[in-house]
């Protein structure tokens, strides 16, 4: 039986369900609705201070930006980006596309099928978050998709060289520096100047987060966002000074961030908390990472490895990292997760910034029931169907004739009676006749 040696004080598993947020998005959308780039104008210079000429970079602009920035960030960017693409890809090429012959002369099939405007908004707020850049753009581009437009905002009123950089190199077809629900909204039901997309990615603060969830339907999101997460499953051979970086490591991402230890070590309960407690006072990002685990930490003794495995089920985390002597054995063990890291050497801002797989991952427990943003999400399966064959058009006519007529849809039976008669000379079973018929 686990037992809780630190426990949180504030739950952050369930959306705040803040009434104050939903009727501030749905104003705003419905104003950028209505007046379109006056709106957006308006909103950009009520919040943030940012009202240029055009929101949209030329390419003149954008080399000018990209000039300002040290040849190492932008190799930085282009190698970080290359990990995102080949991963991406390879994920594409195993998105087998079928055709079978399931009886004779009938042939159906699927086809991977790009969407066909993607609106990708790159958070900016305290940081310029480059890697969000390369998780939307990049993997958008690498699944085909033809149109990538991207949003991000200024930063206290600057552009940020770094992002803009990103998203040029990623791909975006569009650049705007544009944030918040304008932005989102100006994508999404479009503007005199901005066409509408028919997908949005990327993740936001809550207002962001909100005005996706509202424009749900009206275009398709990759994931409702939450607070950053992350659980660290640890047995008795895990260092407890790396498990506490760690954790602060996903805490700094906001104060309402959960950070968890599951572990079956007494020890590395104990040392991971004092370690934690002597990094946080110096630590650049303490302001938010402290508050995160004081309201939002845990510290959970599990009695074996397994309890240990199915309490982090429960909690269903974007981030889960294994620091155990046998970390594989997770792949089997666990099921519910955004992310797994494996080992020591596999820590979770790798994934955020560098390795390669995608970081916009389930959160708030959405992990039991999907996964996160990959090539896949950018990709409509879409099927189609093909009778060759006379007599199995007509066998199938016949066929849906009598499952039509069970549901008592006379309509959908009459099309297959059709057949059956045209292709078989079958009879048909209500008024009607083939006069001029070609078979």
């Amino acid at each position: 039986m686990s037992r809780t040696i630190k426990a949180a004080t504030t739950s952050s598993t369930a959306p705040s369900g803040n009434d104050t947020v939903g009727r501030a998005v749905r104003e705003l959308i419905a104003d950028v609705r209505q007046r379109g780039d006056a709106a957006v104008r308006e909103l950009s210079a009520r919040f943030d201070r940012w009202e240029p000429e055009s929101f949209r970079l030329g390419e003149e602009q954008l080399a000018e930006i990209i000039g300002t920035l040290d040849d190492q960030v932008i190799e930085d960017i282009k190698t970080v980006q290359t990990n995102v693409r080949r991963f991406a890809e390879a994920q594409r090429e195993s998105m087998t596309e079928i055709e079978v012959e399931t009886q004779p002369g009938v042939f159906l099939g699927h086809r991977h099928v790009p969407i066909q405007s993607v609106g990708a908004y790159i958070p900016g707020g305290r940081y310029p978050l480059t890697a969000s850049a390369h998780m939307t753009i990049v993997t958008a581009k690498a699944a085909g998709v033809p149109r990538v437009v991207a949003c991000t905002p200024p930063i206290r009123g600057e552009i940020p060289a770094a992002t803009v950089a990103a998203m040029y190199f990623a791909g975006a077809d569009e650049i705007y520096i544009l944030g918040g629900v304008q932005a989102i909204a100006a994508m999404s039901v479009g503007t005199e100047t901005i066409s509408p997309v028919d997908m949005l990615a990327g993740p936001g603060n809550a207002y962001v987060a909100e005005a996706k969830r509202q424009l749900f339907g009206e275009v398709g999101i990759d994931l409702f966002a939450g607070p950053t997460e992350i659980l660290i499953v640890a047995d008795d051979t895990a260092d407890p000074f790396v498990a506490a970086v760690d954790l602060l490591s996903q805490a700094e991402h906001g104060p309402d961030s959960p950070a968890v230890l599951v572990t079956t070590s007494e020890r590395v309960a104990s040392e991971t908390e004092r370690h934690i407690n002597e990094i946080l006072p110096d630590m650049p990002t303490g302001d938010i990472a402290g508050p995160a685990w004081r309201d939002h930490g845990q510290i959970i003794l599990a009695d074996d490895l397994d309890e240990a495995y199915r309490v982090a089920d429960e909690f269903a985390y974007e981030h889960v990292q294994i620091l155990t002597e046998n970390p594989r054995e997770a792949l089997d063990k666990m099921h519910a997760y955004g992310a797994l890291f494996l080992g020591e050497g596999t820590c979770v801002s790798y994934g955020d910034k560098v390795i390669g797989t995608n970081h916009v991952l389930p959160t708030r427990g959405a992990a039991r029931y999907t996964g996160g943003l990959w090539v896949g999400m950018y990709l409509r399966t879409v099927t189609y169907q093909e009778v060759r064959d006379q007599q199995a058009s007509a066998d199938l006519g016949v066929l849906c004739g009598r499952a039509a007529r069970v549901e008592l849809f006379e309509g959908h039976a009459r099309s297959g009676d059709v057949r059956a008669a045209k292709y078989a000379g079958a009879p048909l079973p209500w008024s009607g006749h083939f006069e001029g018929a070609r078979v």
